[in-house]
């Protein structure tokens, strides 16, 4: 599937190529900016939020939002070093949402944004879309702390709001992780891009670039998303993939051109995968990295340990794991501890002392 793009960006074909413009009145005649091609650059987010600006240079900054508005907090945002240090694939996802949020309420005061108002006029439209929802209030309550920093907003307005529930992307079951093996075996490439995921964490964006070099000796990359650099050891069955893939190129997947895949074009290609082997949609990419934490924690590591190998910056989602964990081993304990009672617990009323008298009623008779 091709990218998302930004709110009033267009993909225009043109003797077989591909351009992007902004063209906030389409089908009406408003006027047409081209933007650079790559929508994960730099250049493309400010380019993009130059036009959203009216301007045509390539600066960041809007000069038509109102003082103290919500475009005028997404524009100094813009400026941050928070915002300035996110990836290039990062500022274009944030910028697609802050963009969302300007078009449609940047008009309004920062100082009137009330929980009230938030849910009525903000999350209630996308109440038909819980991930957007989501979305939506994460990147709120950045410009909202960002507006508290400036002095705008002496408390957060969003405080007792409740994070809408997305779809989450779940962990394989071990029946779905044997369905994919036998249908894809050792020596395919499906198999090894499945053997890099399941057992180093990469996400799809780190696995279709990487290189033999890291793979090597010791399984080690830096995640694109946070900048974490992960080492670990190979997995045996990591190993035994690798072994039996062709080393034609640098980075270890590839296309049927000898060619890294592009994040969409590795999503479609593992899509495609996955439904080979009959599996839900369900069976996400991403879920393999999920299924790693899973089996670490099943296989009672840390959550030190699963944070350093799946990249994590907070023991949050690691311990995430590791409680999960804890709580199937801990129903399955009780279980056996239950059936242990119930196979060594005597009967209140054995049989043999059916029509018998006490002991302590005899005395008593006496």
């Amino acid at each position: 599937m091709p990218r998302k793009l930004p709110p009033h960006v267009e993909r225009n074909h043109v003797k077989g190529k591909t351009y992007l413009s902004f063209r906030i009145r389409k089908g009406s005649g408003g006027p047409r900016i081209r933007l650079p091609d790559d929508p994960t650059s730099q250049e493309f987010c400010d380019a993009y939020a130059a036009a959203v600006g009216g301007k045509t240079e390539t600066k960041p900054t809007v000069t038509k939002d109102a003082p103290c508005s919500i475009g005028a907090l997404i524009a100094s945002y813009y400026q941050t070093g928070q915002f300035k240090r996110l990836s290039e694939t990062s500022k274009a996802g944030y910028m697609s949402r802050l963009e969302d949020i300007r078009v449609k309420h940047g008009h309004r005061s920062v100082a009137g944004l009330t929980k009230d108002r938030i849910n009525t006029f903000m999350l209630d439209p996308l109440a038909d879309r819980p991930g957007a929802a989501l979305d939506t209030i994460k990147k709120l309550r950045i410009l909202i702390k960002h507006a508290i920093d400036k002095g705008w907003l002496k408390h957060d307005p969003s405080v007792g709001i409740k994070r809408p529930k997305g779809k989450e992307i779940r962990a394989w079951t071990d029946a779905e992780l044997a369905a994919f093996e036998r249908r894809w075996p050792i020596g395919t490439k499906q198999r090894t891009t499945y053997a890099l995921m399941l057992n180093m964490g990469t996400a799809r964006v780190d696995t279709r670039s990487l290189t033999w070099h890291q793979v090597d000796a010791d399984a080690r990359y830096t995640r694109h998303k946070t900048g974490v650099a992960v080492e670990m050891a190979v997995a045996d069955d990591l190993q035994k993939a690798l072994a039996a893939t062709p080393r034609k190129h640098i980075t270890v997947i590839n296309t049927e051109y000898g060619k890294p895949y592009t994040v969409d074009g590795f999503s479609r290609f593992m899509r495609d995968a996955i439904s080979a082997a009959g599996l839900p949609l369900g069976c996400q990419p991403h879920g393999l990295r999920k299924t790693l934490g899973r089996l670490m924690a099943d296989a009672g590591c840390t959550a030190h340990e699963i944070m350093a190998s799946l990249g994590h910056t907070t023991l949050a989602e690691a311990e995430r794991y590791t409680r999960e964990a804890d709580r199937r081993r801990g129903g399955k304990r009780a279980v056996v501890k239950l059936n242990e009672h119930r196979a060594n617990k005597l009967s209140q009323t054995a049989s043999e002392s059916l029509g018998k008298i006490a002991k302590t009623e005899r005395k008593t008779e006496r």
